[in-house]
């Protein structure tokens, strides 16, 4: 040991590289290993001039104080200990790791088979360690001074009925705004240009949700093509971003993203990935975590410990049955919401955070943890609740608290404007919130979290242009992508020279775009969707970062924007829209209407037969805005319109007779998606006279005249059809 190198004892906790003002406490969890080397590299990290052994061990902690070492170092592990993965070992001091807590990583990976713990390609495959050092290719962790001058940021805070999501990707957003100078474009520091931060604002969104940012590995089968995961979910450090994403500081620059966002009162939520690692299955490299502790950080398999669960389809799954790796994850969710300021996290592939041995575990220690931490209890969670494990579809079963991506939304949605016949009554309960999913436990509307698109899977413009995906850049013979996209190309697939087939997929366009944010719930937005982008049928761009997988702003649909913009306006002024709670199908107080009432395009309250009518496309609702019908939970009752919406996915225009008298007596066309550029809007319908609702199209018209404010009809009965007719018929 160098004499200038005095390695104090330092502290178990906390795990990483601290610092202090004064030095460097290093920690590193293991159980199984037998000694831990802390590598001194040089600024450029190719050389490594100092080895250092971890002095202390304490409660299964390896650690050690440098009072000289300073922010800048760069280092790496060697951890020691038996390699024989048929006891779950893997250990091999031949191997550079990374630190699971580094909070930067400096310099690029390099794929080289001397990443691997034994040598590919030999008869044995894995059971035989190899002795090759892989330093060189490896990039090297980063001690890191994350002080920062926030100044007077505060969470927006935006209550979940007001939220209205946008997915977007760092790069994919920013790479070709013509506001973004070059030194920023695909960085923390581009979202936060004036053109991107004016675009959300007048957009009217009020949540950027993130794809992965944490650093990450390209699968070695994309560096061998020249490509790189995109998409990002194969994390290797879950507390550093990504090198590709900032310009100047590791930290700095992601903090000044969120203070800039913040500043406009839009909310940051990051896609987390915390079921998996980038060291992939038992013939993948050893980079960090299957070198410092194989046996505690992963879920081995029951038939040996040799393999691993894969409940993730990348070959590993994390096990957060162990404490420390469960601490791991809570460390980090607790760092990017108090020292980053993130106000909320996706969950990517949840359910495998929470199995437990006998699968799905309501009771898992994950759950238990989120829910009574006074940080993360408090903030945005939401779960992408399956995973691929055989009982792994697990919607509506995440606990009171957490949001949830309501994958049978979009199926729904999808397979009515397709045409599909006999699932009005399943859409009905999409368009209300999901009741039937989510409607225990206390939970409210929120917790479904609408999409029709997201970043897996076809773009809006995508899903009426094509029906059938068209991965062919992905150079995995079109066989990667999901098959079951309930989309339809309106007559031609791809682009089409002919303007009937243009202007239906426009209609087309704007009947998803308007379904999604006239429903109860939380909408969320692809970005890009509202400007009319398209990746060419492509429904797996995970390793296009490129044009294909970019934002093109030179490619602006101005006319579908406007119609996006009218949409969350009217969401927004009004409240009848974002219900904070589930509808009931009972008579508002002082009012003849109930909360929703179903009609038929004869104008009368759906009966139960209508429900089961298999050839049904049509449907119609009347959303009470009287008194009582929104509660904002502040105590108050609020006053919104009484809207009826109309929904006709039938290829032929249906005649809706509107609602007799005592639902309203006029109405005031809002919108019609078969009228874009809003000419008819504002003209007025008179009760019981005929809307002429074209071929699949929607229309939104608002209760003009009569009852707002104005007494009840002795006349009407308290389920809101008149005394002297028939449940089912109101006519």
């Amino acid at each position: 040991m160098s004499p200038r190198r005095r390695i104090l004892p330092g502290s178990a906790n906390p795990l990483g590289a601290t610092w202090d003002g004064n030095g460097v406490n290093f920690a590193l969890f293991s159980a199984h290993a037998e000694k831990v080397e802390l590598c001194l590299f040089d600024r450029r990290g190719l050389r490594e001039v100092e080895r250092i052994t971890l002095p202390e061990y304490t409660d299964e902690v390896w650690h050690g104080y440098l009072p000289d070492c300073r922010p800048g170092q760069l280092y790496g592990y060697r951890v020691h200990g038996p390699y024989d993965p048929n006891e779950g070992h893997r250990f091999n001091a031949h191997k550079l790791l990374l630190d699971p807590y580094a909070k930067a990583h400096a310099g690029s990976f390099e794929w080289s088979d001397t990443h691997f713990g034994f040598k590919p390609g030999t008869p044995k495959q894995d059971l035989i360690a190899d002795k090759r050092d892989n330093a060189r290719f490896m990039p090297k962790c980063r001690v890191l001074d994350t002080a920062f001058t926030w100044g007077d940021d505060r969470r927006p805070n935006v209550p979940w009925p007001e939220t209205i999501v946008y997915e977007a990707h760092v790069r994919g957003m920013s790479m070709k705004h013509p506001g973004v100078t070059n030194g920023m474009r695909g960085t923390f520091l581009g979202l936060t240009q004036p053109g991107i931060i004016d675009h959300l604002r007048r957009l009217g969104v009020t949540t950027l949700q993130l794809l992965p940012i944490h650093a990450m590995i390209d699968e070695k089968h994309l560096a061998d093509k020249g490509m790189r995961n995109f998409w990002g979910y194969n994390s290797i450090g879950f507390f550093a971003s990504d090198a590709r994403y900032y310009s100047a500081s590791p930290h700095g620059d992601f903090k000044t993203m969120v203070a800039r966002l913040h500043d406009v009162g839009i909310e940051v939520i990051l896609d987390v990935v915390y079921n998996h690692t980038a060291e992939g299955n038992h013939l993948g490299p050893t980079l960090s975590y299957r070198g410092i502790d194989n046996l505690s950080y992963y879920r081995l398999g029951p038939d040996g410990k040799r393999w691993y669960e894969n409940y993730s389809g990348c070959g590993n799954t994390l096990n957060l049955a162990h404490p420390r790796v469960l601490q791991m994850v809570m460390d980090s969710l607790r760092y990017w919401a108090e020292d980053m300021h993130v106000d909320g996290f996706r969950f990517d592939l949840a359910a495998s955070l929470v199995r437990g041995k006998g699968g799905f575990d309501h009771t898992s220690g994950f759950l238990d943890a989120v829910r009574q931490d006074p940080v993360l209890s408090k903030l945005k969670l939401i779960a992408e609740p399956w995973d691929l494990g055989g009982d792994g579809y697990r919607v509506g079963r995440f606990p009171p608290g957490w949001s949830e991506w309501n994958g049978r939304y979009r199926d729904t949605v999808r397979r009515f404007w397709t045409g599909e016949g006999g699932v009005i009554g399943d859409l009905a309960s999409r368009l209300t919130g999901s009741s039937d999913i989510f409607g225990w436990g206390g939970r409210r509307p929120w917790a479904s979290l609408n999409f029709v698109t997201c970043h897996d899977g076809f773009t809006l413009a995508d899903l009426v242009t094509y029906e059938r995906k068209h991965n062919e850049a992905n150079l995995e013979a079109n066989k990667d992508g999901s098959d079951a996209n309930y989309a339809w190309n309106c007559g031609h697939e791809g682009p089409s020279p002919y303007p009937e087939i243009t202007a239906l997929r426009a209609r087309q366009s704007r009947n998803l775009l308007a379904t999604l944010l006239l429903s109860q719930g939380v909408p969320m937005l692809l970005a890009g969707d509202e400007m009319g982008r398209s990746q060419k049928g492509n429904n797996n761009a995970y390793c296009q970062d490129n044009e294909l997988g970019w934002v093109d702003w030179s490619q602006v649909d101005e006319d579908l924007l406007a119609f996006v913009q009218m949409l969350i306006g009217l969401r927004k002024s009004h409240p009848v829209f974002r219900r904070p709670r589930f509808f009931e199908g009972k008579r508002l107080p002082n009012s003849p209407l109930k909360d929703i009432v179903w009609i038929t395009p004869e104008g009368r309250e759906m009966g139960q037969g209508d429900w089961t009518t298999p050839f049904a496309r049509t449907l119609g609702f009347v959303l009470g805005g009287e008194s009582c019908a929104v509660d904002n939970l502040t105590g108050r009752e609020e006053m919104d319109d009484t809207f009826l919406v109309l929904l006709n996915a039938y290829h032929e225009a249906v005649p809706y007779v509107l609602p007799p008298p005592h639902l309203g007596r006029s109405w005031e066309l809002v919108l019609d998606t078969n009228d874009p550029a809003g000419k008819q809007a504002g003209t007025q319908w008179m009760a019981g006279i005929t809307y002429p609702l074209g071929s699949r199209s929607l229309a939104v018209l608002r209760r003009s005249g009569g009852l707002r404010n104005g007494p009840r009809d002795a006349s009407v009965s308290p389920g809101g059809v008149p005394q002297d007719e028939t449940e089912g018929n109101v006519e």
